[in-house]
């Protein structure tokens, strides 16, 4: 990688960032369509957001992916907000037009062609339950709910916030039956129980730690399961899923669908299909 006065900077604010795949995947795409510019990552505390969002702008940064915790506070600090972004409520692209910060999310097209392909999931009439209700959760329940699914569960860890994302979805889908519930509730099992669909939108088992609040023996084995943390080594939800022969994949398949959505809206190029997919799977073959 050659770097000069003309390179154009793009990056990932977030906090942590030290495991995430994207620099890997964005600075080969750089490289194999000859972009003379550098993807690189931006460790970013939460209470650092407004100073790192002008720097941005002082540095003429071209622009960033956005990740945990920072896809829906940024918000605030951007100049314009697509309107996909808007309703979910959470950006993870942004793209700097000559000053002006505008915000994208590509994360609800990337998991939504994901867990079709990759899970064969046909979303009409299902049943669908989403552990968490940040950021991640907003963008996957705005593409399950645009798709079709019949109902929608969506858990937390404390029902105000699973509240206040379904209060702002149900007037956009008015068909689909929406239900927030914390962890302890019983009908939480329920949901558990019924299930076609069920995807971890929470950082839990990023660091290895075991997902204790997803009982998995109240899984039907027809259910589909979904861990959107990604890596190379199987996460714990992974692992204890497939010991019990249950259908389940990571988050991979996500990242490198949205980082190609982020890529065009940068550079104008529309990658081949699954471009950072085989890259990723030729990486995690040399791991």
């Amino acid at each position: 990688m050659s770097i000069s006065g003309k390179s154009r900077i793009y990056g990932l604010v977030g906090d942590p960032v030290a495991h995430s795949l994207s620099p890997l995947m964005q600075n080969h795409a750089f490289k194999m369509h000859n972009i003379d510019a550098v993807y690189i990552p931006f460790h970013v505390l939460p209470d650092d957001l407004p100073s790192a969002i002008s720097g941005l702008r002082a540095l003429n940064v071209a622009g960033v992916n956005v990740t945990i915790p920072h896809k829906e506070a940024i918000i605030a600090f951007l100049d314009q907000i697509d309107p996909e972004a808007q309703l979910i409520g959470a950006v993870n692209t942004v793209v700097n037009n000559d000053g002006t910060l505008v915000g994208y999310n590509t994360d609800a097209s990337g998991f939504m062609r994901s867990v079709c392909t990759e899970l064969n999931f046909i979303p009409e009439g299902r049943d669908v339950l989403l552990l968490g209700a940040g950021g991640a959760s907003r963008a996957a329940a705005v593409a399950l709910a645009s798709a079709g699914v019949k109902s929608m569960t969506i858990a937390n860890r404390g029902q105000a916030r699973a509240e206040k994302l379904i209060n702002n979805l149900m007037s956009h889908f008015p068909s689909i039956q929406f239900s927030a519930v914390d962890y302890n509730d019983n009908r939480y099992l329920k949901a558990i129980s019924v299930a076609d669909l069920i995807v971890n939108t929470t950082s839990v088992g990023l660091h290895g730690e075991e997902i204790n609040f997803l009982p998995l023996e109240n899984i039907k084995g027809s259910a589909l399961i979904y861990d959107m943390i990604y890596s190379f080594s199987e996460t714990p939800l992974i692992k204890s899923a497939r010991s019990m022969r249950l259908t389940c994949i990571n988050g991979l398949g996500m990242l490198a669908a949205q980082g190609e959505d982020a890529f065009f809206l940068w550079t104008g190029i529309r990658l081949p299909t699954d471009f950072m997919r085989q890259f990723l799977g030729r990486a995690e073959c040399r791991t």
